[in-house]
């Protein structure tokens, strides 16, 4: 059997059973996709690298521990856990708490206007880092199938067949995300602008 016509199953089966070189295999398989879509998240390779390999340090905590689920797709779960320690870093990261604007408080009294440049990458990173946890208050099937479309770049062609929906499945749950997402954003009186 050639190493493209190996499923991931199998190549998880076998590593579970002992086999190594599996594991090397899937990583092989799928790291440009994950790794991509860490850096283009992260636009910084140190962090990137590092987060690729915290990814890969629980994919194999969790195979070893025998309790990878086989709900999803490999790639799908792995592009998850990819997802949720980007966010874990950001949260990390964050240097300013979220604050609303409102009558008593505005973002841009404590934002410093030396230097336009700046003043907006840090409102643009704050806005993003806000709304990946308006994101997370979605239903799980509408979340992921936002995060597929807009934060790995999937069309809904790729997205039916990784996650063996029908397009109209897909698109349908994307449309209910952006509307459920509007809801929340009128819900919490929160401008994005």
């Amino acid at each position: 059997m050639t190493e493209l016509t190996i499923s991931d199953s199998l190549l998880i089966k076998n590593y579970i059973e002992g086999n190594e070189e599996a594991l090397s295999k899937l990583i092989n398989r799928h790291k440009s996709r994950i790794y991509g879509f860490i850096y283009s998240k992260i636009k910084d390779t140190d962090i990137a690298n590092d987060i690729f390999q915290d990814t890969f340090v629980k994919v194999i905590k969790t195979l070893k521990n025998n309790s990878y689920k086989e709900e999803d797709k490999f790639v799908s779960w792995v592009m998850r856990i990819s997802h949720n320690l980007i966010m874990d870093h950001f949260r990390k990261i964050k240097r300013m708490p979220i604050q609303r604007n409102n009558d008593e408080f505005s973002i841009f009294s404590i934002l410093s206007d030396n230097s336009p440049n700046i003043e907006n990458r840090i409102i643009i990173d704050q806005l993003q880092i806000d709304l990946k946890e308006l994101i997370e208050e979605l239903a799980y099937d509408q979340k992921e199938i936002l995060i597929m479309r807009i934060y790995c770049n999937m069309s809904f062609k790729e997205i039916a067949e990784e996650k063996e929906i029908s397009i109209n499945t897909a698109l349908g749950r994307m449309r209910y995300a952006l509307n459920n997402l509007r809801k929340i954003i009128e819900r919490n009186n929160i401008s994005l602008t």
